[in-house]
């Protein structure tokens, strides 16, 4: 599904990615790995097509992303639930849910996705008509994963879903993407929380400094001692 080969690319002349190849494969769940600075945001931006220069090639589902602008890439089935969430503060629950629908593939049937999403998060349709600048952060992240799902896509990238969130509301998370997953959609996750992300993950790669180091099943990955060392504690 997506096909990322030999990406670089950076900001203001430099590089923060050097040469990453991955790829995702069409239903699975891919975590990438890393510390603060070793470019997992970066990568999820070049493939969002928000990363100001890169070079090598990202394809979904054979089409070229280079050739796309950033804001045509959502209709092709790519949502991005961000860093930080960025939800629209201003607006309600319900209204940040349907600027989700806008860029959707098919644009037909947004109360039947929005039904989807409060089966995903009950609690977003007992606050739907809420702001959604005045609900918690882990009802925020809720907010932003359920706006991504109103798109309709075939690929969500989830960066650092879990940051800054009570350990219910992780699981609460935790949760929601395998039922997402359930539902045939791709997910791409950056995730500092490695025991989180290889527990739902099929496969991962691990990023340093921006270039690629390790990749492999998840349960490899949970063994190889450096991984347990660095990310798992152990």
């Amino acid at each position: 599904m997506l096909d990322v080969q030999g990406l670089s690319g950076g900001y203001g002349g430099i590089d923060v990615l050097h040469d990453v190849s991955i790829s995702v494969e069409a239903g699975e769940t891919v975590t990438i790995l890393g510390a603060n600075t070793a470019g997992k945001s970066s990568l999820m931006r070049a493939i969002s097509g928000l990363l100001p220069r890169v070079s090598g090639r990202i394809t979904f589902i054979g089409a070229d992303l280079s050739a796309q602008a950033a804001h045509d890439i959502p209709g092709l089935g790519i949502a991005h639930v961000p860093e930080g969430r960025h939800v629209f503060k201003e607006m309600s629950v319900e209204q940040n849910l349907m600027c989700g629908a806008y860029c959707a593939r098919d644009r037909g049937d947004a109360r039947a996705r929005l039904d989807v999403v409060f089966d995903l998060f009950p609690r977003l349709m007992e606050r739907r008509k809420q702001a959604a600048g005045s609900m918690s952060g882990g009802e925020q992240q809720m907010v932003a994963i359920g706006r991504a799902m109103m798109s309709d896509p075939s690929l969500i990238l989830m960066d650092e879903p879990s940051l800054g969130l009570a350990p219910i509301v992780v699981d609460s998370v935790h949760e929601a993407m395998g039922r997402i997953n359930a539902l045939g959609v791709a997910i791409l996750l950056v995730e500092q929380n490695a025991v989180m992300a290889l527990s739902v993950a099929r496969r991962g790669y691990v990023l340093e400094s921006g270039r690629l180091v390790l990749s492999g099943d998840a349960a490899a990955l949970r063994d190889d001692p450096g991984v347990k060392r660095a990310y798992l504690g152990v």
